[in-house]
């Protein structure tokens, strides 16, 4: 690719301006606070992961002289690009936090203490609290440079102290340096104080131990307390998996991501040179591992800070909407025999796919359920149901991915229990990812042409009660024959099966879903070369395959007209005269935006899929991924009115120019064109249904 004609922008940093979008999100006074405080939490959250499994790559090349990213030489220019960036989104972020948030909770009556020094009011408080709560856990250690120190666990916080021995004359005096871990899993991190004059005050844990910490160092004097925190190496690879123990091999690798290489050593920037050397020199923190921050580190916990009562605005998402046509008759799959119901998640309620899997656990005339597992919540719904069929004498198969990462633990364990229960679980496939979205329930039917009946919900995001709250996704409840049938394939893919696969209307990784995609853009180029109209509109969370983006600059290149909406990594540079007819779209709001979705205007004719790949390297050639047409013509009008609104959203939409950066929509909207935020468009859209 290096003698492409074409430019792309670096996978990393793309995913960088995503994050730093995130953060403008906090800067928006038009939000509750609470909201916007939010929005600084997943932008700590989303950055901690980035650094554990993004970086930890490019420093792993730094020591195999060579991986998958490339030289040593750029590997180190990537890490400097990323740090680079990262501290420059890191001073906009406590920018935000100290001169926005915290001034706006204070006008809704809520002090945000900061400060060692706590008012009298509170001090007998602070100090029984600190006593009988907090002092139990702790366990300062002195640090020894030259000898056997302490092991800095991952993602936890911990004060450095550099101490002085009382009575010691200034000429003999030298530094004595401790540590101590926050104890965050045994005390919350935000301490709630006693109302005073009708101001709520809530302080850090971290205040809290530092007002009283010269009780833990009988004998010195304390010179300087700042915090630090290191992100490991959370990424791994399966080489040569075995199918029959991969289930070990994965356990055994996520054990290890507590001890991994050191990605990110998080540090307070008003610690002073002798402290932050001599803890580089004790810990081997190597130059390109020093991130710089703020007084308070892990600013992920924002989003359990306490909304003291009536203090604060609520926040403005608004409840779940029912589904006319599943509420009149107590069976789904009765209602599936007649139509295709369409479910756009969180605009519309998650029960509706938990009630067709429990009816169907229940419904004695349910012969088998198969279900695709990639991420479940915890203590799960849609868990119990597969269970319950299990023992109700259903044949339940579960296709469970271990490899979906950070979930590794939690889909052992639920596969457990289902075994446990009689459910069959066929574990990850060797070499691929399994990250379709497919349940299939088989029925005996009285109709003699069709005794035993099929019924499936398709969609784009996991079956997880959880996240279905948060994040916008599109799911297909059907019975229609051919999906059924095509289906049917599908999971024989995974159950290993061997034979010729012949997909007619999914299309699917490793089979025929990118030839089908290249045919479908020729098809448009070729519309304009005839004097047509070419029209593509592309939603996904990610667009970084070379292969696809190429096509899509050829198309633009031949006229026709493609509007991407991308949330996240967008590797395709626009504004160039090979991107002329595209565009790029991102919006960020309440709920994350979740749904990949594909529109090709096709000569009028219009096709529709739906699906949970995203065009990137690892889902279209690492993983089985399943996109799914959409044949009704009321419910392909319904995604194709909500894609028109995402891309009339003139509110929290931005479009992504030649440099990565965020330009909002609104700054070039008339002043009298009415606000358009596309998700409460969406909601009331789907309200008037």
């Amino acid at each position: 690719m290096e003698n492409s004609q074409y430019a792309y922008f670096n996978r990393d940093i793309s995913w960088l301006s995503f994050n730093y979008r995130v953060l403008l999100e906090a800067r928006d006074e038009c939000l509750p606070v609470y909201e916007r405080i939010k929005f600084l939490a997943i932008y700590s959250s989303n950055l901690e992961e980035f650094y554990k499994i993004r970086v930890s790559g490019y420093h792993s090349s730094l020591l195999e002289s060579f991986n998958r990213h490339g030289s040593v030489e750029e590997a180190m220019e990537a890490i400097a690009r990323i740090n680079a960036e990262v501290t420059a989104q890191e001073k906009e972020y406590y920018r935000i936090f100290n001169s926005m948030i915290l001034p706006e909770l204070e006008r809704n009556g809520i002090i945000l203490c900061r400060t060692d020094r706590v008012e009298p009011f509170h001090r007998e408080y602070v100090e029984k609290y600190f006593s009988e709560e907090v002092f139990p856990y702790l366990q300062p250690m002195i640090i020894q440079k030259d000898d056997i120190h302490s092991f800095i666990q991952d993602s936890r916080i911990y004060q450095v102290i550099s101490l002085l021995k009382r009575g010691m004359t200034p000429e003999r005096q030298h530094y004595t340096y401790a540590i101590m871990k926050i104890p965050c899993t045994r005390v919350p991190r935000f301490i709630e104080l006693p109302s005073h004059n009708g101001k709520h005050y809530i302080m850090f844990v971290d205040d809290v131990i530092r007002t009283n910490m010269q009780s833990l160092f009988p004998g010195y004097r304390i010179v300087d307390c700042f915090s630090i925190k290191i992100s490991r190496d959370a990424d791994f690879s399966l080489e040569d998996e075995d199918r029959k123990d991969i289930a070990e091999e994965i356990l055994r690798k996520v054990r290890k991501r507590k001890i991994g290489a050191v990605t990110r050593f998080q540090y307070d920037r008003e610690m002073p040179d002798y402290f932050l050397q001599y803890l580089c020199e004790a810990y081997e923190i190597v130059e390109d591992e020093l991130l710089p921050s703020g007084r308070y580190l892990d600013l992920a916990d924002l989003s359990s800070l306490p909304c003291p009562s009536g203090s604060g605005p609520s926040e403005r998402t608004p409840p779940p909407l029912r589904v006319p046509e599943l509420e009149a008759g107590n069976s789904i799959l009765r209602v599936l025999r007649r139509r295709d119901v369409l479910l756009h998640f969180p605009y519309q309620s998650f029960d509706y796919l938990l009630r067709f899997l429990l009816q169907a656990a229940f419904d004695p005339k349910v012969l088998e359920i198969k279900v695709t597992q990639y991420r479940v919540a915890e203590n799960s719904a849609v868990i119990n149901s597969l269970i319950s069929a299990a023992k109700n004498g259903k044949k339940v198969t579960v296709f469970v991915e271990l490899k979906a990462r950070f979930d590794e633990m939690n889909n052992y364990f639920t596969s457990e229990l289902m075994q446990q229960a009689g459910v069959k679980i066929i574990y990850s496939l060797p070499g691929l990812k399994v990250h379709a979205k497919l349940a299939y329930v088989r029925k005996r039917s009285n109709d003699p042409d069709d005794p035993v009946k099929g019924y499936a919900y398709l969609g784009t995001g996991n079956f997880n009660e959880k996240t279905a709250r948060i994040y916008s996704d599109e799911g297909l409840l059907t019975s229609d024959r051919e999906l059924i049938r095509d289906i049917d394939e599908v999971f024989s893919v995974l159950e290993g099966e061997t034979h010729t696969y012949a997909f007619k209307h999914l299309l699917v990784t490793q089979f025929n879903m990118l030839p089908a995609i290249h045919a479908m853009i020729a098809r448009e180029i070729a519309h304009v070369k005839n004097g047509g109209t070419g029209r593509i509109i592309l939603k996904m969370n990610s667009l970084e395959d070379r292969g696809m983006i190429d096509a899509l600059y050829r198309a633009g290149e031949a006229g026709v007209k493609i509007d991407l909406i991308i949330r996240g990594i967008c590797c395709l540079v626009p504004n160039q005269p090979y991107s002329r007819n595209i565009t790029v779209t991102r919006i960020v709001d309440a709920w994350l935006e979740h749904a990949r979705v594909w529109y090709f205007f096709n000569g009028g004719e219009e096709n529709v899929y739906l699906t949970s790949a995203d065009w990137m390297q690892r889902n279209l050639h690492r993983r089985i991924e399943v996109a799914f047409p959409v044949h009704t013509e009321s419910l392909k009008r319904q995604i194709i009115d909500i894609l028109e609104i995402q891309l009339a959203d003139n509110r929290s939409a931005v479009w992504i120019d030649e440099n990565l950066r965020n330009v909002f929509k609104r700054d070039f909207t008339p002043p009298d064109a009415p606000p358009l935020r596309a998700q409460q468009a969406t909601y009331d859209y789907l309200k008037k249904l």
